[in-house]
């Protein structure tokens, strides 16, 4: 932990591009749903899928549904995406040496575009609106080669997410401007007051003098919480306690050894620590921190369940939280820990 009167020099700001997000250190969040469903559009709307030897013609005419989010996590330098999208496609298909040349229709149906899900493992259903001996055959083309041609898009609009959208997200290091200016100056560039001067016969300035210690004192606070959850004691208990749910509500890979002095690690590594003290469905505590946070610094993190009449009430107290991170620890702990479980297990909401 930060001790008084010393501090990390990441933490000083002076003369930094970024001195509002120094390197990249806080939770910054950025709202994509907008952009995604724009870029879903121009991937999939009037998107054409031929056979080889040109006699059947499918066309996605119209989304009969686009419903979803999509945000784009920047923690410590380091992009972390969730999406999900529940997508609806019309389409209408033709078989060309059909001299009627009627037109058949159907749907797509693409219930789970996630993060969770590869692309392989993507869900595409393929519906006619009516069956016939032409739909039949169009059908049948769709699966065996039009769903491929689909997830291919998908695949887009994934690499796209992470790379044209993503691509302002992270600022520029004090670093990695400095090193962009030098590549831009001519070999004889000299500047009037400012040049770089490589002379042996100048002596290093002394370092007889003690140095000022760099960075800041770490100014702390202590974050208090209250949540209510329509369950029993032992079903919200084991959101903490076992790899399985807490998997399912944190969405992504987790490590876990839920005894005493057991550590574990989750959203990717971004939130880490170690169990101190376990008493049974009444209270857990633990070592707790961000990975953005100054190196070795924790939060200490005590947890009570309380069994209610009609619901579980949890008292959180998490001391020793760098002042400046508290407002966003206090909105991710509700966003990613209490409303996550509530949304995924179904827990429920309090109105009072």
């Amino acid at each position: 932990m930060a001790k008084w009167g010393e501090g990390d020099p990441r933490w000083i700001v002076e003369e930094r591009p970024d001195a509002t997000n120094v390197n990249n250190w806080h939770w910054k969040e950025s709202n994509a749903s907008g952009w995604s469903k724009d870029k879903l559009n121009e991937l999939l709307l009037h998107f054409e899928i031929n056979s080889p030897d040109k006699n059947l013609s499918v066309k996605i005419i119209e989304f009969d549904k686009l419903e979803g989010e999509a945000t784009a996590n920047n923690r410590k330098g380091k992009l972390i995406f969730f999406y999900e999208w529940n997508l609806v496609l019309k389409w209408q298909g033709t078989i060309l040496n059909d001299e009627q040349k009627e037109k058949v229709k159907g749907k797509i149906t693409i219930p789970n575009l996630s993060e969770e899900n590869e692309i392989d493992e993507i869900d595409i259903t393929v519906t006619v609106d009516e069956s016939n001996d032409k739909s039949e055959i169009l059908k049948q083309f769709m699966y065996k080669v039009g769903r491929d041609k689909i997830r291919e898009q998908l695949d887009k609009y994934i690499k796209c997410l992470k790379s044209d959208y993503a691509k302002n997200l992270i600022l520029p290091k004090k670093d990695d401007a400095a090193q962009a200016q030098t590549k831009t100056l001519p070999a004889n560039h000299v500047t009037s007051n400012k040049a770089v001067i490589n002379d042996s016969n100048i002596k290093a300035p002394s370092t007889e003098k003690s140095e000022k210690p760099l960075g800041v004192k770490l100014d702390c606070k202590t974050l208090l919480l209250e949540e209510k959850f329509q369950c029993k004691v032992s079903e919200l208990w084991d959101c903490f306690s076992r790899i399985e749910p807490m998997t399912a509500f944190t969405r992504g890979e987790v490590k876990l050894n839920f005894s005493k002095n057991g550590e574990f690690v989750l959203f990717g590594g971004n939130i880490s620590g170690k169990f101190t003290e376990i008493v049974d469905n009444k209270k857990m505590v633990m070592t707790w921190r961000y990975k953005q946070w100054p190196t070795a610094h924790y939060s200490n993190v005590e947890m009570e369940f309380d069994d209610m009449e009609d619901h579980t009430l949890l008292k959180m107290k998490q001391t020793f939280v760098p002042a400046s991170e508290y407002d966003t620890t206090r909105m991710n702990w509700q966003r990613y820990y209490f409303d996550s479980i509530r949304a995924t297990f179904g827990f429920g909401s309090f109105l009072y």
